[in-house]
């Protein structure tokens, strides 16, 4: 799988841009504020919907501009995809998928990536908001139905939340609350199951990258943390069951506090170092390790002949964004090591020196928004 083609419209910096893209190495090199990360961030926006830089689309709209499109050719199994998505200021995005209309959600899971970028810290060191959008991203790219599940159980949470909050009006009659539990938990059950087959298939390969990068600084081990049980099963029915009993048994402190207690928007992602928490007591550079680690693991994982429909979908893009910057020498090597036969790695970096040499590939400058540095 790789990306042979961009274009952008009125997105972030770009009023348009135009570039072909190789297979192999790609680095966009310029200052900081010149435009490249925007190019990846276009890139990563049509495999998952969203930016990893900011939480809504609105900052992704130029400037003055009224709407942004994002288009892409992608290679896949020997077939040429056309990919785009129109970003509207205010109003609901439109996508197209080789030219016809199609929802925006349709095109997720079509062009699957992996990106490293100086946010990944957050991963360990964050609150348990960012470990969850990681899982839910890998849980897409490996199943992307469960996109819809996703969508629909925020949908959900909004209805059921907002009816708690009114609660104390409805004298005593809660039969519609009754209701909005059931597809709650239908919901959740098949998100929290899918999350824990995503963790466990995910964990050896978490453990087998943090050797790579961190030879000497002990076990990297991964556990989904839930309050449904201690060890819960990946059926999505008996997690659905689960889950319906914690919402019955904590419905008296739901409505006292207007805010729903239980389900995956309260879970975690647990990462163990030598058998502690890394959150508080890894060091700096052990958490870039683990941080590191989730995201090889990631790619070893998708890319495996073990993951789903990797016969289909072959190795997905790597994105490493300003990542080398913030690396010691010895993580940048052992990073550039396990990624240097990838099938495309898109890169950015302030000078091209921050680059291993053994990701020697296309150079592209970026200058203020000019790709090629015309």
């Amino acid at each position: 799988m790789r990306v042979t083609h961009l274009q952008l419209a009125d997105f972030r910096s770009y009023t348009e841009a135009d570039v072909e893209l190789d297979a192999g190495v790609t680095t966009f090199v310029g200052r900081n504020g010149q435009g490249k990360t925007n190019l990846v961030e276009a890139v990563r926006y049509l495999s998952v919907l969203g930016s990893h830089r900011v939480a809504s689309d609105a900052p992704l709209i130029r400037f003055g501009a009224e709407r942004a499109i994002v288009r892409a050719k992608v290679e896949k199994s020997g077939r040429s995809l056309g990919l785009e998505v129109t970003l509207n200021a205010g109003r609901a995005n439109q996508a197209r998928l080789n030219r016809g209309a199609a929802r925006p959600r349709d095109l997720v899971g079509i062009l699957r990536t992996v990106l490293f970028a100086p946010e990944d810290l957050s991963l360990v060191k964050g609150d348990p908001s960012g470990r969850r959008a990681f899982l839910d991203e890998l849980c897409v790219a490996l199943q992307p139905a469960i996109a819809g599940d996703l969508a629909d159980y925020e949908r959900v949470l909004r209805q059921r939340t907002s009816m708690l909050k009114t609660a104390r009006n409805a004298r005593g009659d809660l039969t519609m609350l009754d209701i909005w539990d059931e597809k709650l938990a239908e919901l959740g059950g098949r998100i929290v199951a899918a999350r824990l087959r995503a963790v466990a298939d995910l964990a050896p390969y978490v453990w087998a990258a943090y050797q790579d990068v961190a030879p000497d600084g002990g076990d990297c081990a991964i556990a989904y943390s839930t309050a449904l049980a201690e060890d819960p099963p990946a059926d999505a029915a008996t997690v659905g069951e689960l889950l319906l009993a914690r919402l019955r048994e904590v419905r008296p402190k739901e409505l006292e506090r207007g805010v729903t207690l239980a389900g995956p928007h309260r879970d975690d992602l647990e990462i163990r170092l030598a058998g502690m928490p890394a959150k508080g007591y890894a060091s700096h550079g052990e958490s870039w390790s683990c941080a590191l680690a989730l995201r090889v693991g990631t790619y070893d994982l998708l890319t495996s002949d073990s993951g789903p429909d990797s016969d289909d979908d072959g190795e997905p893009v790597l994105i490493l964004d300003d990542v080398f910057a913030e690396l010691d020498a010895g993580r940048r090597a052992a990073l550039a090591a396990r990624l240097e036969r990838a099938s495309q790695v898109l890169i950015t970096a302030a000078v091209a020196e921050d680059v291993p040499s053994s990701l020697a590939g296309r150079v592209i400058p970026v200058v203020k928004g000019r790709v090629g540095g015309e």
